[in-house]
């Protein structure tokens, strides 16, 4: 069984499995206990591995990259949420509970059937033990002239055990990673860099972070997808021009892909490579410097927070050194759920602008704010469309909007549809943050704006990088002056050979270009 939907074939099923030779060849030399006992373990391997390429396949689809036996089993919950939120608890119930069913009757079925197989060799010891002689003849030649199938699959197969090889280093080279990357994160550049050394050439202003989810490569550049985005990045380049603000962007390679958005998010804010959920905890527990706290260390900004995507807990606010939160049960939302989504990116940033960034802080500091958006998160469906600004009131506008989109069910089904509501909702995003900027922007406004990750490889493509754009956006030709060094483009679209950076590489590039002096801590 392979470990990717695109290997998926009649080829792959065909072939000779060297494991299954080897265990004719051991269960026919052991008495009739130890045997059965061997066959129903290997049944249970057998069921073990078959769970791992399953997860395998859905991990790569979404996150393009393989199951981690370690690190990812906390994620089935995130997915749990998901799909619930999706289609409803009662489909997502009957999923988990098909799911478990399942996986037990493939772990039954395959110890039963090894069984089986094991008491059909001893019965006939003199067939078994020729047709083992041949069977490993014939993989031995095979493996030894390359024979091949249709499609270039080898037909003599060691997948099971080259399978337990790599699990097995991973596990091993996920342990002696989580130890290294604790040694990493205690090295700051700017670890020890006083307060009056930070952002010196942002004093004064009002800084705005903002992640629009799923915002990847492939909506600039994938031919269904890059039309309709291209054109509603031209037309809001010129309409902030009108405005008098200016842009410039570039590439960040994100550290994941598809999903975990809080990884993107980490990476770009702590300048450390943040790819698992190891390192995600590491850092969140760590006092290494993320962006957003080199503002509130300043002791000039207040630091606020809008993620309508939180709706429990979040105790990573103390990393990101924010001093206020707003989750998706503070924003006065009352209008219907968008799928995943909590709310629409428009209301999210009205209510944005009415809670924090119309008010000025009363001790006179200067403003940095963290906005999350989600409008643009998997399934696409439905999606929000802009409405007058001053007609959001509490959100129940959207009411007949929600009720006349697509279903969830129906574009996740459907590949290209996928593709195309997957463009239509990042421009949606980018037009309601464009326009919250256009309107309710000053002469101090500086507006970074990038994507936590590429969408899932259904929607990106298999092959597709892990590229996300990234724009700064500001009135003052100061802001858009200390980074002319970048190469970056003029404008909200990167060009293709645009400078493309590691997203960690992000945030010493940012503080330096603005005034920060680096002070390393070392331990």
């Amino acid at each position: 069984m392979p470990n990717t939907v695109v290997e998926l074939g009649p080829a792959k099923f065909v072939r000779l499995p060297s494991e299954g030779i080897i265990a004719a060849a051991v269960a026919l030399a052991l008495p009739r206990r130890p045997r059965i006992v061997l066959a129903a373990v290997f049944g249970v391997v057998l069921g073990a591995l078959t769970l791992v390429n399953a997860l395998d396949m859905g991990f790569k689809q979404y996150l393009g990259r393989s199951f981690n036996a370690i690190l990812d089993w906390s994620l089935l919950g995130d997915a749990e949420s998901y799909l619930e939120d999706t289609m409803g608890r009662t489909a997502t119930l009957a999923v988990a509970v098909g799911a478990v069913v399942l996986v037990l009757v493939v772990f039954v079925l395959l110890a039963l059937a090894t069984i089986r197989l094991s008491n059909l060799l001893a019965r006939h010891p003199g067939r078994a033990t020729r047709g083992t002689l041949i069977a490993g003849v014939v993989w031995i030649t095979c493996s030894s002239f390359g024979v091949q199938l249709a499609g270039g699959v080898p037909l003599a197969a060691d997948s099971t055990a080259t399978t337990l090889e790599i699990k097995a280093r991973q596990v091993k080279d996920t342990l002696h990673d989580e130890a290294e990357f604790r040694k990493v994160a205690k090295v700051d550049a700017f670890g020890n860099t006083p307060p009056d050394q930070l952002l010196t050439s942002l004093r004064g202003k009002d800084v705005v972070f903002t992640f629009i989810e799923s915002y990847g490569r492939s909506a600039i550049e994938d031919p269904i997808e890059a039309p309709g985005v291209d054109s509603t990045l031209a037309v809001r380049t010129q309409a902030l021009a009108k405005a008098g603000f200016h842009a410039k962007s570039g590439w960040l390679t994100s550290a994941t892909y598809g999903g975990s958005s809080w990884l993107g998010h980490s990476t770009t804010m702590s300048g450390l490579w943040v790819s698992n959920q190891q390192r995600y905890r590491t850092v969140m527990a760590s006092d290494h410097l993320s962006i957003t706290k080199a503002f509130q260390k300043t002791g000039d900004f207040d630091t606020v927070g809008v993620m309508p995507g939180i709706q429990k807990g979040w105790p990573e606010q103390s990393y990101y050194g924010l001093d206020k939160v707003y989750n998706a049960f503070q924003l006065g939302y009352k209008g219907p759920k968008f799928s995943w989504s909590t709310m629409p990116d428009q209301y999210a940033l009205q209510q944005f602008q009415d809670r924090v960034h119309s008010k000025k802080p009363a001790d006179g500091k200067s403003r940095m704010s963290f906005v999350i958006l989600t409008s643009s998160h998997q399934p696409w469906a439905p999606i929000p469309k802009m409405v007058p600004w001053d007609q959001l009131g509490d959100g129940s506008i959207f009411d007949a909007i929600q009720k006349a989109g697509n279903k969830a069910s129906d574009v996740i089904a459907d590949t290209t549809k996928s593709r195309q509501e997957y463009g239509k909702s990042v421009q949606y995003s980018v037009t309601a943050l464009t326009e919250w900027l256009e309107r309710y922007g000053n002469d101090d406004t500086v507006l970074v704006f990038l994507g936590d990750h590429q969408p899932i490889a259904r929607v990106s493509g298999n092959h597709a990088s892990r590229d996300v754009p990234i724009s700064i956006v500001a009135k003052d030709p100061k802001v858009l002056d200390a980074i002319d060094s970048w190469n970056w483009t003029d404008g909200l679209r990167p060009a293709h050979d645009a400078p493309v950076w590691k997203m960690s590489a992000f945030r010493d590039k940012f503080l330096t270009a603005y005034g920060s002096t680096p002070h390393p801590k070392t331990n």
